[in-house]
C-alpha cells in the first residue's frame, strides 16, 4: 500500500498546567488520498483538539506532549511557525465549527473566501474570484455574484457556514478538516452541503477528517469512523461495520441516542406571549411577512425552516433586538416596545435568549463565572457570596464542573460554551426563553441531557420556550406545537403530531425527507 497522505502516531495533548491532564491520549490513525475518517464523541472528547493539532495549533492551556503527525512524509510537529503557515490554507484547510468567529465583519465575504488562495499565490485574482462564484453555486448560495459582495452580518448563519466551506476549498488543498460543518444548518441545506462535500471529495481525491456529533451525518460521508471518549479511542472501524456491529458499549449508546417523544401538555393554558401581524425587514429586504403566533404558559412552540426563512429574526424581534418591524407583541397582555432599550426592566428579565453561536455570545476576555454572575447583578439582589453559589448551581444544572467558572471561553469546547449560554439565560429566572438552536453544537448524549434539563425546568417553573431549530427529532422531543416557516411566512402550524404527519404540504415533506438516516448509502439515494 502507498504511503498515507496523513499519519498520526501516538498523538498526546496535555493541559499546560501542573496537572498535565491528558486531553488527547495516544491517538493513532492513517488517511489515504480520497479517504474520509469520521471522528465521533461527546463534547470535550478531543475531536476538535485532534483537528487543530494536525494544523500545528493548540488552544490556550494545551500543548502537544508526544507523538508524530506526518503529512506527505513531513513531520508537522517539527515545523517552524513559518513552515506551518505555508501549509495551512494551501495544503491543509480547516472548516471551523463557528462561522461567526471565522469571518471578519468588516470585509466582504467573497474577499475573505479568496484570501488564502491569493496569499499562497495559487492562482491570479480573477481566476480565484471565478472559482469562489463556482463554489458558491455548488454549495447552494443565492445569487453568487451578489453574495460575493455581502458582509457576514447580511446573511444567515447557514449561508455563512457554507461560505466558510467555500473558503476552505478555494485553494485546492489535499486535506480538509471539517469541524462540525453542518451543525448550524437546517436539514434541507445540510443535505445539499453534504452532497456537495461528497462530490468534491470524489472529484478531487482530497482526504478529509470529518468531526461531528451527528453519527447519521458522519455515516454518509466517512469511509471509517473513530469513536472518542475522554481523549481516548474507544472504537475504530469501517463505517458499515461500526453501524451494524458496534463492539463497545459507549458506541452502542451513541447509536441508540434517540430521545423520547414529549408527552404533550394540556392545550388550555393561558397565553404568555402573543405576536400579531409581525412583519420584519433588513433594509429593503422583507424577512418576516405578517406572522401571528401565540405561546401559552408552560408550553413550547417550535419554529422550523431552512436557513434564511426568518426563524432567528423572529426570535430577535421578540427579544427587542430587531426593531425594524411592524405589528404588535404582547407579554402577559402588556404590549412590548419594539426596541430593547424602551422595555421595562422586568420585561427584560422575563424574556431571555440562548444564542445559536456561543462564540459570538460570550465575551472572550471575561471568565465564565463572571459572565453568568453579570445577569444576577442586573436582575437580583444577591450579594457576592450568594452569586458565587448560584453560579455553581447553574453550572451543575447544565452538566459543567464548577472549576469552569474560572476559565475563559477559549478553553472550553463548543458544547461546553453552549451550555454556559443556557446557564446564563436561566440565571434571570425568565418566563420565556428564546432557544435559538441551543443543542445544535452538542453531541447526542449531552444534547439529550440538556433537553431533559429544559423540560424539567419547564415542569418545575412553568416557563415557556420558543424553540428555533432545524432538528426535527428535537422538535418531537420538546415541542407542544410547531410552526413551519418558509421565506418569512408560516406554511404549516399546529400540534406536533398534526403538523408533521400526512397530509403534508410540499415544503414540510421536503424537510422531513431531508433528515439523514443511520445507514450507509442514504445520501447517495437522495
Amino acid at each position: 500500500m502507498a504511503n498515507p497522505l496523513l499519519r498520526v502516531e501516538q498523538l498526546t495533548v496535555v493541559s499546560s498546567d501542573k496537572a498535565r491532564r491528558r486531553l488527547v491520549d495516544s491517538i493513532s490513525f492513517d488517511l489515504q488520498p480520497g479517504e474520509v475518517l469520521g471522528l465521533i464523541g461527546e463534547s470535550g472528547a478531543g475531536k476538535s483538539t485532534i483537528g487543530l493539532a494536525i494544523l500545528g495549533h493548540c488552544r490556550e492551556g494545551m500543548r502537544i506532549d508526544a507523538g508524530k503527525i506526518q503529512f506527505n512524509d513531513i513531520d508537522l510537529c517539527r515545523q517552524s511557525a513559518r513552515q506551518l503557515r505555508a501549509i495551512r490554507g494551501r495544503h491543509i484547510a480547516y472548516v471551523a465549527q463557528s462561522s461567526g468567529a471565522a469571518f471578519n465583519p468588516a470585509i466582504c465575504i467573497g474577499e475573505q473566501v479568496i484570501e488564502a488562495t491569493l496569499k499562497h499565490r495559487v492562482m491570479p485574482r480573477q481566476q480565484a474570484q471565478e472559482k469562489a462564484l463556482t463554489l458558491f453555486a455548488q454549495l447552494g448560495l443565492p445569487q453568487p455574484a451578489q453574495f460575493y459582495h455581502r458582509y457576514p452580518h447580511q446573511v444567515s448563519g447557514g449561508q455563512l457556514q457554507r461560505a466558510m466551506i467555500a473558503m476552505a476549498l478555494c485553494a485546492g488543498p489535499e486535506l480538509l478538516i471539517f469541524d462540525e460543518p453542518t451543525t448550524a444548518l437546517d436539514v434541507t441545506t445540510q443535505l445539499g452541503v453534504l452532497k456537495a462535500i461528497a462530490e468534491v471529495i470524489r472529484l478531487t481525491g482530497v482526504a478529509a477528517l470529518y468531526i461531528s456529533h451527528d453519527l447519521a451525518v458522519v455515516a454518509q460521508i466517512s469511509d471509517r469512523i473513530m469513536v472518542l471518549q475522554h481523549g481516548k479511542m474507544v472504537e475504530h472501524a469501517a463505517t458499515a461495520s461500526l453501524l451494524n456491529a458496534p463492539q463497545q458499549d459507549y458506541t452502542r449508546r451513541l447509536l441508540n441516542a434517540q430521545g423520547e417523544r414529549r408527552a404533550t401538555m394540556p392545550s388550555h393554558q393561558p397565553e404568555l406571549l402573543r405576536i400579531d401581524n409581525i412583519s420584519a425587514r433588513y433594509q429593503q429586504q422583507q424577512v418576516l411577512n405578517n406572522l401571528t403566533l401565540a405561546i401559552p404558559r408552560g408550553r413550547t412552540l417550535a419554529v422550523i425552516g431552512e436557513s434564511g426563512s426568518g426563524k432567528s429574526t423572529l426570535g430577535k424581534v421578540i427579544c427587542g433586538l430587531h426593531a425594524a418591524h411592524s405589528g404588535q407583541i404582547s407579554l402577559q397582555g402588556q404590549p412590548l416596545a419594539a426596541s430593547l432599550r424602551q422595555r421595562q426592566r422586568q420585561q427584560l428579565r422575563d424574556i431571555q435568549l440562548i444564542h445559536q453561536i456561543p462564540d459570538t455570545a460570550l465575551d472572550p476576555k471575561q471568565r465564565i463565572g463572571a459572565q453568568i454572575a453579570r445577569v444576577l447583578v442586573c436582575f437580583t439582589s444577591l450579594d457576592a457570596e450568594q452569586r458565587q453559589q448560584r453560579v455553581t448551581q447553574l453550572l451543575a444544572q447544565v452538566g459543567l464542573d464548577q472549576t469552569l467558572a474560572q476559565r475563559f471561553p477559549a478553553a472550553l469546547s463548543g458544547g461546553q460554551k453552549q451550555r454556559v449560554c443556557i446557564a446564563r439565560a436561566l440565571a434571570a429566572e425568565p418566563k420565556l426563553i428564546i432557544c435559538d438552536e441551543p443543542t445544535s453544537a452538542l453531541d447526542p448524549l449531552v444534547a439529550r441531557d440538556v433537553l431533559t434539563l429544559l423540560r424539567q425546568i419547564q415542569q418545575q417553573t412553568g416557563i415557556s420556550y420558543l424553540f428555533i431549530t432545524h432538528d426535527l427529532q428535537v422538535v418531537r422531543e420538546v415541542a407542544d406545537e410547531v410552526a413551519v416557516l418558509f421565506k418569512g411566512e408560516i406554511v404549516r402550524q399546529g400540534g406536533v403530531e398534526q403538523a408533521l404527519t400526512e397530509p403534508l404540504d410540499s415544503y414540510t415533506r421536503q424537510l422531513l425527507h431531508s433528515v439523514p438516516e443511520m445507514r450507509v448509502g442514504w445520501l447517495q439515494q437522495q
